[in-house]
């Protein structure tokens, strides 16, 4: 099979590119803005034609959620008209596309862990946009995968992880919001999990995946410390209120992944687990 995976540079890109060794298989076209501007409909479509692509995984998108709040015309660029044009150009050739989406399309109000078939309701530019994208890559395309994630990490580019290792190296103190409760998702699973949804065949419709488990970010950064080794740094619990940012988060968006585990086969490791293979990964490479 022929598959383009756009924003190759990202997390999510770069642990593809790593599960296409062990899926040798297909052939693989890794593009990022440098390679192919998703935005412009002519270049995507010529693209996708004269390399015969059967599946585009887009992993590209804008995720600042803060500097969303003040740049809504290009994150809606990115997040919604983009994967609109990837879907459109699918379609006009036979194509699949998969499409990464995220928890930010709730709003965090739910205290059990939120269905596919949950009514949306974002609060922020952010997930307001990455609905618009699921929405037009549904409509647009008939051999449609919308995979909804969060808190999103590895060992690649800036995240969490890497933050907080940073400044539990740094400071002597660390205060972490305790009343936003989640999964940490580890980007090579889900890499992992969309190899297995593109060799075991597309079923149309939306999914979540995250890691296993519920965690606040306060206890993800224990964890962290805890299997870092880091023993100088206290963490406090901050109220989100305490910690002001421009956009919204939702206080609770852990998501139940029971559709995507049953319709593909996926075994999904908790997130424990999955933070000790990264951390070990991240000491390879130190």
């Amino acid at each position: 099979m022929r598959i383009l995976v756009t924003g190759a540079n990202g997390q999510l890109g770069n642990e593809m590119r790593i599960l296409a060794k062990d899926n040798s298989q297909h052939t693989y076209y890794f593009t990022d803005i440098q390679e192919l501007d998703i935005c412009d409909e002519e270049a995507v479509s010529a693209f996708v034609s004269e390399n015969q692509i059967e599946i585009i995984v887009n992993c590209a998108a804008y995720t600042a959620v803060d500097k969303a709040e003040d740049n809504p015309e290009l994150c809606d660029t990115l997040n919604r008209v983009a994967p609109g044009i990837l879907a459109r150009v699918a379609q006009q050739n036979g194509a699949g596309i998969i499409q990464v989406s995220t928890d930010y399309v709730f709003d965090g109000t739910a205290h059990v862990p939120y269905l596919e078939t949950d009514s949306p309701c974002p609060n922020s530019i952010y997930g307001t946009t990455k609905l618009g994208g699921e929405q037009e890559v549904m409509q647009a395309c008939e051999q449609a995968v919308v995979i909804r994630t969060a808190w999103l990490y590895s060992t690649f580019g800036n995240n969490f992880v890497k933050t907080m290792i940073r400044l539990g190296k740094e400071r002597e103190t660390l205060g972490v919001v305790f009343d936003q409760i989640g999964t940490p998702t580890y980007a090579g699973d889900l890499a992992q999990a969309i190899c297995t949804i593109i060799n075991k065949g597309i079923v149309r419709g939306v999914y979540h995946f995250s890691n296993e488990g519920v965690c606040s970010w306060y206890d993800f950064t224990l964890a962290i410390h805890r299997l870092s080794g880091i023993t100088t740094c206290k963490v406090s619990p901050l109220h989100t209120a305490d910690y002001p940012v421009k956009a919204n988060r939702p206080h609770y968006s852990v998501l139940d992944k029971t559709k995507i585990k049953k319709t593909f086969g996926i075994d999904i490791p908790h997130w424990e687990e999955s933070l000790v293979q990264c951390l070990d990964k991240l000491n390879i490479e130190n």
